[in-house]
């Protein structure tokens, strides 16, 4: 008999609905029963392409036995934590304070007043590798419960005091914005950390740092910082040839398992797509790099092939498993390694040879069991033929079992993926990119956009979820927006990034520090407002806000909106020489905020040549967080057209900078040496 999780829209909840543990969702419900039973609870939390996730599932919370215990002496919450980011995040909070690490599955076991007393990730079925069992855990849980109960509550009591220390520190007052030296010291600490061999930074695992090639690029065009460029270039290039890049479909996945970005942990991510897309899209526009062009393209069509949905917008993610035809079981990377062998099968002995050395299968592998990850290491001399052999292997690898995938749409990803997508298509001609970018953002304003302007954080199948937004929704959703208006002109989309903007001031803002939380004011208490200024997998949205704010404010000249962009950015300054490595959204933000930003006003009827040569330049600008408004003569609806008229009868260029413009210009050529445009 399914349990309470069947009629849930998380599709990582779906997976355990068929469980013989009797899960509830989380909610009130679960907790009144917890304390109305006096058990504890035991919260699990994970998402669907998670690996050790499934492998848990499938050891434990299959087992009809471990469950009946389970059930007996515990009220069991499974939660997704890409539905509900703020639930997760207070628990790993307390998992990465109690343990020093984190990860999913977590586990952590609570009293029925949502407080933590006991705490861990992955338990195998039985013990190993100074692992308990998950059932010796469970036992030794339910012992303490019931034999140990003020011991108990009082480690509970100490774990929520000490969450609560941890709240305080950043709203104990604001901040200046980080300054030129701040930003310099930022970059000294990256360099220390730089693989200077293999790209990236630190050792193993090795995560994509979209965000901080944001800032690399953005330093290297305000300051002219080869050092910056060189590790981002370097980095970007050893992405691109390594496993971690799939050299096939496109697409990235979620990280590298070593550290030379030869073995992924194989789930792709709709967010890392989406912000890597953009990091290699301003690569391009910042060097020229046919890879880099290559690699934006790629990332592009993988997102609209794989991961867009029915109603126009993008699925969360693809498994890191698949089945094994050759096994009948579900392996990790099987859709995406090779043999020699399969390659001379499918190409015969000469084209298997050489795509065997463009992509590197070798005999030993580089992976499980003799199978090897694709890389590409060197262009080839003749790419019609690296072509006609990468389109055969990707037609013949479409025939394998795929990875499933997870449908539910995330508003704050999707917001993500439409900014990309949008400059994508600007800058790349490809107006149909653009057009997918629009899609997207009309789905969530028709499903995720409630009537009170509210947003709602995931859908499926068209339906929206029940769970309110957090901060990452508004604030990214409105960056798709800004990146719509910019590529588009059409000001509604300025106009609804603003209301979500005001939302965030509204709800999401310290009025006397400054400071932001990820959940709204008047969204479910938990035991602690969570709040988190650093970068994760994705901006956090506490930086991101500060970008939407300050791009806002330098197309409207809303003095409120950058005042409270410049109160948020003050926590970059104190985490800039520290870590700057997980505050790089903030960082690329600070830069945006020291050059200017600079504001382009492009005057000119549409569609005329001169009007569409200088908006193109304007767009291929690489100043830190330019914003570039398009309108014919007597525009007033957008603040930033206001009062310019053409020049000579032409169309010209406005471009304003720390509240001082210089003189307009009708020359594409001098538009782009105000701009930084290096490509032509």
């Amino acid at each position: 008999m399914p349990n309470r999780l069947a009629d849930a829209t998380s599709p990582y909840l779906l997976q355990h609905a068929d469980n013989p543990v009797d899960w509830w969702p989380w909610g009130p419900e679960a907790f009144a029963e917890a304390q109305r039973r006096g058990v504890p609870v035991l919260l699990s939390v994970g998402y669907a392409a998670c690996h050790w996730c499934h492998v848990m599932a499938h050891e434990s919370f299959e087992d009809a036995g471990l469950a009946e215990y389970l059930n007996e002496r515990f009220v069991a919450v499974k939660v997704d934590r890409e539905e509900r980011p703020d639930v997760d995040a207070v628990y790993m909070e307390a998992v990465q304070a109690a343990t020093g690490q984190g990860g999913w599955p977590m586990t952590v076991f609570l009293t029925p007043d949502k407080e933590p007393f006991y705490f861990g990730t992955y338990f195998p079925p039985q013990p190993r590798h100074g692992m308990p069992s998950f059932r010796q855990v469970l036992e030794g849980v339910e012992a303490a419960w019931r034999d140990r109960r003020e011991e108990v509550g009082e480690v509970a009591g100490r774990i929520r005091a000490d969450l609560a220390e941890r709240a305080a520190v950043y709203s104990a007052g604001a901040h200046n914005p980080p300054g030129e030296a701040d930003l310099h010291q930022a970059l000294v600490t990256l360099s220390r950390g730089f693989d200077q061999n293999r790209g990236g930074f630190g050792g193993a695992p090795k995560f994509p740092p979209a965000m901080v090639l944001e800032f690399l690029l953005r330093h290297h065009a305000r300051t002219g910082s080869e050092a910056a460029l060189e590790m981002a270039v370097r980095t970007g290039e050893a992405m691109a040839r390594g496993g971690i890049h799939d050299q096939l479909g496109g697409g990235f996945a979620r990280y590298a398992v070593d550290a030379g970005w030869v073995v992924p942990h194989f789930e792709k991510m709709l967010y890392d797509n989406a912000l890597l897309l953009r990091a290699y899209l301003h690569l391009w526009r910042a060097t020229g790099s046919a890879l880099a062009c290559r690699v934006a393209l790629s990332t592009a069509d993988f997102l609209l092939r794989e991961l867009r949905t029915p109603e126009g917008a993008f699925a969360s993610a693809l498994d890191a498993d698949s089945l094994d035809e050759e096994t009948g079981q579900s392996a990790e990377g099987a859709y995406y390694v090779w043999e020699p062998g399969q390659l001379v099968d499918l190409l015969g002995p000469a084209d298997a040879a050489t795509a065997a050395r463009l992509f590197t299968v070798t005999a030993e592998g580089t992976f499980e069991h003799g199978t090897s990850v694709l890389q590409f290491l060197a262009d080839p001399e003749d790419f019609a033929e690296y072509e006609a052999i990468r389109a055969r292997m990707a037609e013949a690898r479409s025939s394998r079992p795929a990875p499933a995938r997870d449908d539910k749409v995330v508003a704050a990803w999707n917001g993500l993926a439409v900014a990309a997508l949008a400059e994508t298509g600007a800058l790349l001609d490809r107006p149909d990119l653009v057009e997918a970018a629009e899609r997207a953002a009309d789905l969530l304003l028709a499903v995720h956009l409630t009537p009170d302007g509210r947003l709602l954080r995931t859908s499926r199948d068209g339906r929206a979820g029940a769970n309110a937004g957090v901060l990452e929704d508004y604030a990214d959703t409105a960056e798709g927006f800004l990146a719509l208006y910019a590529v588009t002109g059409e000001s509604s989309w300025l106009q609804l990034a603003g209301g979500l903007l005001d939302t965030v001031l509204k709800h999401f803002t310290d009025e006397t520090s400054g400071a932001l939380y990820d959940t709204a004011d008047d969204a479910e208490e938990l035991i602690r407002r969570p709040q988190d200024p650093t970068d994760n997998a994705t901006p956090s949205g506490w930086t991101a806000a500060a970008g939407a704010l300050l791009t806002y404010a330098a197309y409207t000249g809303s003095d409120r909106h950058r005042t409270a962009a410049e109160r948020a950015l003050g926590v970059v300054g104190a985490l800039a020489g520290r870590a700057p490595r997980f505050i790089g959204w903030g960082l690329a933000v600070a830069e945006a905020l020291l050059d200017g930003p600079r504001e382009v006003a492009v005057i000119g009827p549409e569609g005329d040549p001169a009007t569409a040569a200088l908006r193109r330049t304007a767009l291929l600008g690489t100043a830190p967080g330019a914003v570039v408004a398009v309108g014919a003569p007597g525009e007033t609806e957008v603040p930033l057209l206001a009062d310019r008229p053409l020049v000579g009868g032409a169309p010209a260029a406005y471009v304003c900078r720390h509240f001082a413009c210089d003189a307009p210009t009708t020359d594409p050529a001098a538009l782009a040496g105000k701009l930084g445009a290096t490509v032509a």
